[in-house]
């Protein structure tokens, strides 16, 4: 008894000594590779930072990760130390590593990403599905109608006193933060091979969209986003506002 119980000790004690030496064997092997592609430190952005972030402010919102030169933009930075004084031209999503043409100085900036807010107004943000706003085509600069979805709390005829409505119009887009795409693209591929994958991409995730609104406009959204859902539309200058806004209720849909 006492010799089988010292052979299934040792046996156990043989076991994790072949599992520790496997471990260590994956983990050198997985070191080795990476050795043999080149490593190279890049930033890479953790969190979304919106354009005209100063660079002096972007390090909570970074990490440094090691990737094989193969996987790492040939504009990439490793750190911020020649970056002092410029700002973010545009908005950053996390996932994306910090290219070196992201940083432009303060004059030169335009802030592609993001649209000016008009004298008087306020921005408000909400999160989108993207078939909620016109399939994730959605940009800075844009106008939009904003329907409103809500279900009441009373009954009538039987049935959910459900509504909807396109409460607001022309309502100006001055942001749109989108998730990283699921696959990455090719950085040896050329700015415009990417602009093309990425254009061609179906968005999966939500969108943080930001509009100028007045202090009722914003209001309402919030107020629809809160106890509602909210729809988006693209709509241009030329777009047609009906004087009665149409309403649409439950027993209403198929008349």
């Amino acid at each position: 008894m006492k010799s089988r119980l010292l052979a299934g000790v040792a046996a156990v004690a043989l076991a994790l000594i072949g599992a520790l030496m496997l471990f260590g064997y994956a983990q050198g092997a997985e070191a080795r590779a990476v050795a043999s592609l080149d490593p190279v430190e890049v930033l890479v952005v953790n969190a979304a930072v919106p354009a005209g972030t100063p660079a002096e402010d972007l390090m909570p919102f970074l990490s440094t990760e090691t990737l094989p030169a193969t996987a790492v933009g040939t504009t990439a930075l490793s750190d911020l130390a020649s970056s002092g004084g410029k700002i973010t031209a545009v908005d950053l999503v996390a996932g994306e590593q910090l290219m070196a043409e992201r940083l432009v100085e303060p004059e030169s900036a335009e802030l592609s990403g993001r649209s000016p807010v008009p004298e008087g107004l306020q921005e408000v943000s909400f999160a989108l599905d993207p078939g909620r706003a016109v399939g994730g085509n959605i940009r800075p600069e844009d106008t939009v109608g904003v329907f409103i979805s809500m279900e009441a709390e009373s009954v009538e005829n039987g049935l959910a006193a459900r509504t909807t409505q396109l409460v607001l119009h022309k309502i100006l887009v001055t942001s749109v933060q989108r998730a990283p795409l699921p696959t990455e693209v090719d950085p040896s591929a050329t700015p415009e091979e990417q602009a093309r994958a990425q254009a061609e991409a179906l968005p999966s995730d939500a969108l943080m969209v930001t509009v100028a609104v007045t202090e009722e406009q914003a209001t309402r959204i919030v107020f629809g986003n809160e106890f509602g859902t909210i729809w988006l539309s693209k709509e241009t200058e030329s777009a047609t506002e009906s004087p009665n806004p149409i309403t649409i209720r439950t027993e209403e849909l198929y008349r």
